[in-house]
């Protein structure tokens, strides 16, 4: 018997085949883009949940209002395609999520640099896939059709469906955060892999951002230039990179001594290199680390990033051209300040649009504006490459050809065999990371350059290392070693280092925190000024050894020098990589 508009008398039989048509009708318009995705092994699942639940609230309105189904599924069904052909899109052409961070690029880049990418990413048969996309969502709307209810069951499954796909999570985050604004960003986060979320919520994200970095620049615009700077090799040309990993424990690396050869490049390259062995970051995050490491904020006076020029302020008042090539996600909330920090450069290539931090984004991608920027004939450069290096979760670091350890062979009895799987995927992670640091430095040393290549980790990760077994992730209230014990890597070119002379061997195994780095640039690129402090070089003949200072800096109580940490067996609730792993847990399935 045929659907009417009003259900036929006896017939008490739910159309379960027209609530499935329904359903995958507004799923295809954000499910197709996230089941991609998920199977090219760009990102986890976690979008694919989201989505599951969230196309659920848009089968309310057809329950409610029966008779008008093909029109407001019509309706309804256009905006989500129409929202959607962005993230598919994107997805078609760089293989990875879109993102706010997307949103940041398209509105930074001119017309120019829009045509060249898209002339360079473009082939016919996107279009040919854009075409079928928007096909397969016409042809699931002809299969749509009325289910009828009675109205109180419709008015409890619209209620329930309400519930499950967006009430649930949004009362559960209101009641879980003081703060309504917080709570709205997670609840943000549950729904944002759906379409129209992921556009609305996006260019949301993006406003917020902007504003905070706008607001960052202004403040830093009036930030007055070194005094009496002195550049000891002004006029001449040259190039100087600095690389900053992420997440990298040099405990291990091959190259300070790990049994397991993680860093076959890097060894090969030994003769050349000068390797720092007892470096260790100030904090265990990114940017709490690289506020320090990249001005002259340190753990007495952590709030010297927002008062004094940054390192790349630092080298354009010196007179290079600047860039920052990151393959860190660009416009987050925790990476703001990055994002702040890199707008200072001349030229900026942000190479990570991805919305999920665990998404398959290698760092190979920074190879080729790398290159890009040896090209550039401008006399002087000075050259940020940010990675993002070993950091959580490994297993989306590292190409399928480097997962070489998968065994036990060098992995410590302590090792469980739980624990197995992941403690190997970071060693992989450590050997792809030699892979793209190396070739950045074979790459830099083929140009012949008069400079030199200087690769420091913002800090390290604890993954079940001894003598902690137990610990995986950074946690400041327990620390461990593997947290602050950072890789310091110097590669000078034979030009510079013919110009300088300078012996190293003296200043290879000191104590030194990475919160006085900008002294050791200085002295390294030959740069005085009146705020320069030679005993915090780490190569300077006047370097003064201090307690390595780690810990919250607006705690100063806290604060306590790493060589008297103790041995943290349990893993503490508070964790970042534990946090992490218990939202990953929560988010709806």
């Amino acid at each position: 018997m045929a659907m009417t508009k009003s259900a036929p008398a006896g017939r008490s039989a739910i159309d379960w085949a027209g609530l499935g048509w329904m359903f995958l009708f507004f799923w295809y318009f954000s499910g197709v883009t996230q089941a991609l995705l998920w199977a090219s092994g760009t990102t986890g699942s976690t979008g694919s949940r989201q989505v599951l639940l969230a196309s659920a609230l848009w089968l309310v309105p057809l329950l409610l209002f029966p008779g008008r189904t093909r029109l407001l599924a019509g309706a309804i069904g256009a905006v989500l395609w129409l929202c959607s052909l962005s993230g598919f899109a994107y997805f078609l052409v760089y293989g990875q999520e879109f993102s706010q961070s997307v949103i940041f690029i398209m509105f930074e880049s001119n017309v120019n640099e829009a045509a060249e990418y898209l002339g360079h990413y473009f082939a016919w048969w996107i279009v040919l896939a854009l075409v079928a996309y928007g096909l397969g969502g016409w042809l699931l709307w002809r299969k749509v059709r009325p289910v009828y209810l009675p109205r109180r069951a419709a008015l409890v499954a619209s209620l329930l469906l309400f519930t499950a796909s967006v009430g649930y999570q949004g009362v559960r985050q209101f009641f879980k955060h003081e703060e309504p604004l917080a709570a709205l960003e997670d609840f943000e986060k549950r729904i944002e892999a759906a379409s129209p979320w992921q556009l609305v919520i996006g260019y949301r994200q993006y406003l917020r951002q902007l504003s905070n970095m706008e607001t960052l620049l202004a403040s830093r615009e009036q930030i007055p230039p070194l005094n009496n700077l002195v550049d000891a090799h002004a006029g001449q040309p040259s190039t100087l990179v600095l690389v900053i990993g992420e997440s990298t424990n040099r405990q291990r690396l091959s190259l300070y001594g790990y049994p397991r050869q993680t860093t076959p490049n890097l060894d090969r390259l030994r003769g050349e290199l000068q390797v720092f062995d007892n470096v260790v970051t100030p904090r265990p995050y990114t940017i709490e680390a690289l506020q320090q490491v990249l001005t002259f904020a340190d753990q007495e006076n952590p709030d010297l990033y927002l008062t004094t020029p940054s390192l790349v302020s630092v080298m354009k008042q010196a007179g290079y051209k600047t860039y920052w090539i990151t393959n860190q996600q660009t416009i987050t909330k925790r990476n703001t300040m990055l994002t702040t920090f890199s707008k200072q450069a001349d030229e900026q290539f942000y190479l990570n649009n991805n919305r999920d931090q665990n998404a398959r984004q290698y760092d190979g991608t920074v190879l080729e504006p790398f290159a890009r920027v040896l090209a550039d004939d401008a006399p002087r450069k000075f050259v940020v490459v940010h990675l993002l290096g070993t950091h959580m979760r490994y297993q989306y670091r590292y190409p399928e050809e480097f997962e070489r350890f998968t065994d036990r062979s060098g992995v410590p009895d302590s090792v469980t065999d739980d624990q197995l799987p992941t403690y190997n995927s970071y060693d992989n992670a450590v050997l792809y990371n030699d892979h793209v640091v190396s070739t950045l430095i074979e790459r830099f040393r083929a140009t012949d350059p008069n400079g030199f290549l200087l690769y420091l980790a913002d800090h390290g990760e604890a993954v079940f290392d001894a003598p902690d077994p137990q610990v995986l992730g950074r946690n400041e209230a327990a620390p461990t070693g593997p947290m602050y014990t950072v890789p310091f890597i110097l590669w000078n070119s034979p030009k510079w280092q013919a110009q300088q002379a300078r012996d190293f061997s003296a200043s290879l195994h000191r104590p030194y925190s990475s919160s006085h780095f900008i002294h050791t640039w200085a002295d390294l690129a030959g740069l005085r000024f009146d705020a320069f402090d030679p005993s915090k070089s780490l190569v300077s003949a006047a370097f003064r050894k201090r307690p390595l200072l780690i810990g919250d800096p607006e705690q100063p109580k806290n604060l306590i020098d790493f060589s008297l940490i103790k041995p943290k067996k349990p893993v503490d609730p508070s964790s970042e990589f534990v946090q992490q792993e218990r939202e990953a847990k929560e988010r709806p399935l």
